[in-house]
Parts: C-alpha cells; sequence; structure tokens
C-alpha cells in the first residue's frame, strides 16, 4: 500500500563544522526559549538556525523566521558545511537510549514515502493537530522546499522480512555516528544497493503505515503538495513534493519506547475539590495504596497490568495515599464520550480520565485545558503535588503500539496527549530536498 523510495540526503559535514553532536537539535515542538538560546551557543552550525530559527520583533513578509531559516541553509551548501549525497540510498537510524535504567536501541528506517490523503487508508493518524502548529510547519517548508526532521511512522514485520533486508552487514555503510543528549547515540547506516533498495520497497506495498510522531509536519506537507499541484497542475507524480521524509520502525521493536503522559490539574475552586470523592464513587471502585509503602510502585504495576478492568490511579485526595480507580460501569463512561468514537478508544483509561472525570464530574470545559499540565514521569507527578505546585495527578498507564494501530484502523484518534514515543528523533541528521 505505501510506496517508498530511497533519497539523495543532505547532511553535515563533519570536516566543516566538527563534532556532529553539538550541531543536532530537538525537533521544533519541544525547543522552548531557553533551549533555543542554547542550541545557538552551542555551535555556529547548529541545526537550530534551519529548524526553529529565532522570531524577531521587526520580522516581515520578506526577512523573517522561515526566510532566514532559507538563507542559512543555502550558506551552508554552498560553504560544504552541508554536502548533498552523490546517489539515492536508504539509511538505517540505530537510536541508542536508556529509559528507566533500562538500555534500548530502536532501529529506523530514514526513507521518502509518497503522501497520500487520509481517507486513501494508507498512512494512517491516530490524533488530531492544531491549526497554529500546522502553519508554522508549512511556512518553512514553503521556504525551504526540504524536510528538516523525519515524521516517525510503525509499520508490521509479522515475518521479519524488512528486518532480514536491513540486517545485511555487507551492503550497511555506516556514515556517521555522534552522541546525543541525556547519553543517547545515534549511528546513521546508508545502504546504496539498488537491488537491496528494490526490495526493501517491495516489502512495503502491501503495508500501511502508522504514523507515531509528526503529524502536524504530515499535515503540512500534505497542504504543500496541493498547493504546488493547483500552481502547476502538469506537475509528475515523480515531483518531490509528492514526497516527505519518514523513519520508519517496526511496531514490535523492543526500543518503541511510548511514555504515559501523565494529567496534572491545578486551579480548580475548592468547591469542586471537596465533592470529587463523592462522585468518584458513584463511577469506581477505590483502593487504597500508602505512598509510604517501599514497594509501592511495584505494587502499582501488578495492579495496573490486569487489564480485564479499566483502571488509573489518582493522587491528591490523601496526601498520604495513592487512589486505585476501577471503573464499574464501563457502558454508562462510554455513554459519556461522544458517540462516534470507537469502542477500544471508549476502553482506553486516558479517555476515562478526560471525558468522564475531567469533563463530566470536575466539569472542566476546552477553555480550561489551561489548568491540565503534562508530565511523563509518575514519580515526578506526584512529588509535583506534594509540593502543591497541583492540586491532582491522574497516573494512567502507557499506551501499546498495538492499541495504536486498533485505534488507526478504525479510523479513529486519541484524545489529545495520549502519547509521547520516548526519545524524540533529532532534527539535523538528515535533509530530505524537495
Amino acid at each position: 500500500m505505501a510506496q517508498i523510495r530511497p533519497f539523495r540526503a543532505v547532511y553535515y559535514n563533519a570536516l566543516i563544522v566538527g563534532d556532529l553532536s553539538d550541531v543536532i537539535c530537538p525537533p521544533y515542538d519541544i525547543i522552548s526559549p531557553q533551549m533555543e538560546q542554547a542550541l545557538y551557543d552551542r555551535s555556529p552550525h547548529n541545526f537550530v538556525r534551519i529548524e526553529h530559527n529565532r522570531q524577531l520583533p521587526q520580522d516581515s513578509a520578506t526577512d523573517n523566521r522561515y526566510t532566514r531559516s532559507a538563507a542559512v541553509m543555502q550558506k551552508w551548501l554552498e560553504e560544504k558545511a552541508l554536502i548533498i549525497a552523490e546517489k539515492p540510498a536508504v539509511y538505517i537510524h540505530d537510536h541508542h537510549f536508556a529509559c528507566n535504567g533500562r538500555q534500548y536501541r530502536r532501529r529506523g528506517l530514514n526513507i521518502r514515502v509518497r503522501l497520500e490523503e487520509w481517507h486513501r487508508d494508507i498512512v494512517r493518524p491516530h490524533e488530531g493537530t492544531l491549526y497554529e502548529a500546522r502553519n508554522d510547519r508549512i511556512s518553512l517548508l514553503g521556504a525551504l522546499k526540504a524536510n528538516t526532521s523525519p515524521i516517525m511512522s510503525m509499520y508490521e514485520d509479522r515475518k521479519g522480512r524488512v528486518a532480514s533486508l536491513l540486517d545485511k552487514p555487507d551492503v550497511c555503510e555506516l556514515l556517521f555516528s555522534l552522541d546525543g543528549e541525556n547519553g543517547e547515540r545515534h549511528e546513521i547506516w546508508r545502504i546504496a544497493e539498488p537491488e537491496v533498495i528494490e526490495s526493501i520497497c517491495n516489502t512495503f506495498r502491501k503495508k500501511p503505515l502508522y504514523i507515531a510522531d509528526g503529524h502536524h509536519r504530515y499535515e503540512s506537507a500534505l497542504t504543500y503538495q496541493r498547493q504546488r499541484l493547483a500552481a502547476d497542475p502538469r506537475a509528475t507524480a515523480d515531483e518531490g513534493f509528492n514526497f516527505v521524509m519518514m523513519t520508519l520502525v517496526d511496531i514490535d521493536d523492543p526500543g518503541l519506547v511510548i511514555l504515559p503522559p501523565h494529567r496534572l490539574l491545578r486551579g480548580l475552586l475548592p468547591s469542586k475539590l471537596s465533592g470529587l470523592a463523592d462522585k468518584l464513587n458513584s463511577f469506581f471502585d477505590i483502593t487504597e495504596v500508602p505512598l509510604s509503602q517501599p514497594d509501592v510502585w511495584q505494587k502499582i504495576d501488578t495492579i495496573l497490568s490486569d487489564k480485564s478492568h479499566i483502571r488509573l490511579v489518582l493522587f491528591g485526595l490523601d496526601s498520604d495515599k495513592l487512589q486505585v480507580l476501577t471503573l464499574r460501569d464501563e457502558a454508562a463512561a462510554g455513554r459519556m464520550m461522544p458517540y462516534f468514537h470507537s469502542d477500544i478508544y471508549k476502553r482506553m483509561d486516558v479517555s476515562v480520565v478526560d471525558h468522564v472525570i475531567l469533563e463530566e464530574l470536575l466539569g472542566l470545559s476546552e477553555e480550561e485545558e489551561i489548568k491540565i499540565s503534562y508530565n511523563y514521569d509518575r514519580g515526578q507527578a506526584v512529588n509535583s503535588v506534594l509540593a502543591q505546585e497541583y492540586q491532582l495527578a491522574f497516573i494512567i498507564s502507557p499506551v501499546q503500539g498495538k492499541t495504536i494501530k486498533a485505534i488507526a484502523d478504525a479510523g479513529d484518534r486519541m484524545p489529545r496527549k495520549s502519547t509521547y514515543f520516548y526519545p524524540k528523533l533529532p532534527s539535523g541528521l538528515l535533509i530530505n530536498r524537495l
């Protein structure tokens, strides 16, 4: 189903820029103002100047963060700080990292994927997007005519055919390796052998792809494609703007780590908090686990691992205890959610938190979303409540790749902030020029 192709990647020239660890940057959506400044200071060739150029008070239609990004890329190409591969290839990205005391390697295949409209069901989303973020990426894409960071997508490789093709030392050339943030390591391998590339591409002809991280970038690429086709109806199907750069990861890859975005709340009126316990008792069986218990999180993990019921953990109503909430009536909870959602959506604990507890029991509206924050470390979430930075913390279970696939296959989309693929793919390893 999916059409994938090799490409002539653009990448850094270490002879000019020096240590490659100093020049990559996080993707645009997690670059804070403080991080932006640190990246600018790290190296005069740091990729933040392309991925997330500074916004200035005097910006105009002809001189703005996007035109400056384009000027920087052109300058670096002319100076050979960025070099263009001589021939098309596919690239393997081995991303080594640690999480919760364990070491992982996530293997991704970097390629170009033909853009497909959602209704064709070839590239499948699992969450919605926001207008402002889409506009930002469309503006950058239009200025650069290049993909600066890959979209992470998943695929199924039940028979291991893709894995066997990628695991060929005789055709894989190590292009470069570098250290990243938090002890991470990146290795980029190149496969340029035409016969092997063709075999890899053919294995995806009957596979749909599931977007894991990068919905805004995909929708921006679709919009840009429509704009270019409208401007030139005679453009061929092989035009570069008909494709987008992706990193494809096997849905069963041991390194595909998905963290749960736990919900943190503050700014709630005392009247809402005081009545919450009685309201929860109407829907949930509640078990208390002392926070001081030495193996408290092991016990919580054991309880949550039982998937025969929908369970989640609340902290904040009692400063000494975690409260395990077990939903009694799934059908009643499902009726509190929009009717068009699938059964699998309605059985997710994050859906129960957002629709049943936050919307129905606490009465939070969309305008009050500012009261909700997210943390991917449950210990930090609890400590934030203990420190009185927040009033409540809802601890949810991580979503599995198979659940994301099931949601996408059903044509549904998850609640916002349901998944966090860890770690994020960095920007600046490879560029795809359109």
